[in-house]
């Protein structure tokens, strides 16, 4: 592992800077900040009070540091965004690791090519943590760039976390359209996808499906291939593989957000029309982040253009991007790191019995952890019975699914 700049030096980076004048003017409300645009921007979010408040208690001395950055940029030294995260978001990803995990790593294919942009599809396990684990883990694994992310606009509630998710490569996907706008958003975020792997050279990193699968059933939904061949040139076969597909298998040994999910379960099935507010999505993006999450396992499959290239040309389209979801869920499936708790939760759901997996201590563990969590879920008339299953069916969902494809 390389040292990284300390913020202030080097913040330059190695990579050709990429000036908002040569990206398409249609790409300005959605696209990460360019690297001229970074000065402004770091400059109003010092002068934002609510963003120093709240950052300054996850950030030590996050103002000297900002001043530091700042004074380095005065004094005519470039800046990009993979140097910022470096110097500023890496050092905080490695410090919450150690205080809410038992370890972070990730496996890749023999003979991936690290100089290629990929589009890594994945399952969606927290809102803010899964993006920011895959680019430091590319850190680590030697790539030369991180991702752009795609992040949902219902997230962005406040202006300054609107900004500093585009310092971090993140680009907007606008939701609560119409039919017709979203499919123009739709087309455009296409379009901005595609210049981001052939003229950025950058990664991406895109959920496999809209917001997190609550009860870890992970599947791709067709629509979000459809979005992707909107861009591109050729045949939709080719112009998927122009993203270099590579599918990508999240596993979290403990999801801090398990009473969260089941909490919303339950009010789902006891409230006509819930919906999450504002404050819940914070609650999510807080208990994800800060919460125990105990060993994480990033594993990334091989990029599907080969086998795109297998599927014949005659394919209808009703059924081309159903086939290739289907793959794509096969791969992360196949790949998913199982622990204890996924093996103990599948037989206390089913009556099963995989007793060779798991040790008596672990049941007992993961039995005293379940009930630790229904404890935790706030409602005037908590349904133990219906939350324990759901949070049982979430961690037992990995390794149903994974003994599904496997037997195929």
């Amino acid at each position: 592992m390389d040292e990284h700049p300390p913020l202030g030096e080097g913040l330059g980076g190695a990579l050709t800077p990429m000036l908002s004048t040569q990206i398409p003017a249609e790409f300005a409300s959605i696209r990460p900040y360019a690297d001229d645009e970074l000065p402004a921007v770091l400059a109003e979010l010092m002068a934002d009070q609510q963003f120093m408040q709240v950052a300054s208690q996850i950030v030590p001395n996050l103002r000297d540091k900002l001043q530091a950055m700042a004074a380095h940029v005065q004094g005519g030294a470039p800046i990009n965004a993979l140097a910022i995260q470096k110097a500023f978001f890496y050092p905080l990803l490695e410090q919450l690791l150690a205080q809410c995990s038992k370890g972070l790593d990730m496996s890749v294919p023999d003979g991936m090519d690290c100089q290629q942009p990929y589009t890594f599809v994945s399952n969606h396990r927290d809102i803010v943590l899964d993006s920011a684990f895959l680019a430091k883990l590319l850190i680590d694994n030697g790539f030369p760039t991180t991702v752009e992310i795609a992040i949902g606009d219902n997230l962005l509630i406040y202006p300054w976390i609107k900004k500093l998710v585009r310092v971090n490569k993140s680009f907007i996907v606008q939701r609560s359209l119409s039919m017709r706008e979203m499919l123009r958003a739709s087309q455009l975020m296409s379009r901005y996808m595609h210049f981001a792997i052939a003229e950025k050279r950058e990664n991406i990193w895109i959920a496999q499906r809209e917001g997190r699968a609550k009860d870890s059933n992970d599947r791709t939904q067709d629509s979000i291939l459809k979005m992707m061949a909107m861009g591109g040139e050729g045949s939709v076969i080719e112009r998927l593989q122009q993203l270099h597909i590579t599918p990508l298998s999240i596993s979290y040994e403990y999801d801090p957000c398990d009473f969260l999910k089941a909490q919303e379960f339950q009010q789902k099935r006891d409230i006509a029309g819930f919906t999450k507010s504002r404050e819940d999505d914070l609650t999510n993006m807080q208990t994800g982040i800060f919460g125990q999450k105990g060993r994480i396992h990033y594993h990334v499959a091989p990029c599907i253009d080969q086998w795109l290239a297998t599927i014949d040309p005659a394919t209808p389209k009703t059924e081309l991007f159903t086939l290739i979801a289907q793959h794509i869920d096969s791969q992360i499936h196949r790949h998913y790191q199982l622990f204890p708790s996924n093996y103990v939760a599948a037989d206390l759901l089913r009556g099963t019995n995989h007793e060779g997996c798991y040790t008596d201590d672990d049941r007992k563990a993961f039995i005293e952890y379940l009930e630790s969590r229904i404890a935790k879920v706030r409602l005037p008339e908590p349904d133990h019975e219906f939350l324990r299953e759901r949070i049982l069916t979430m961690y037992a969902n990995p390794l149903i699914n994974q003994e599904i494809a496997l037997a195929r």
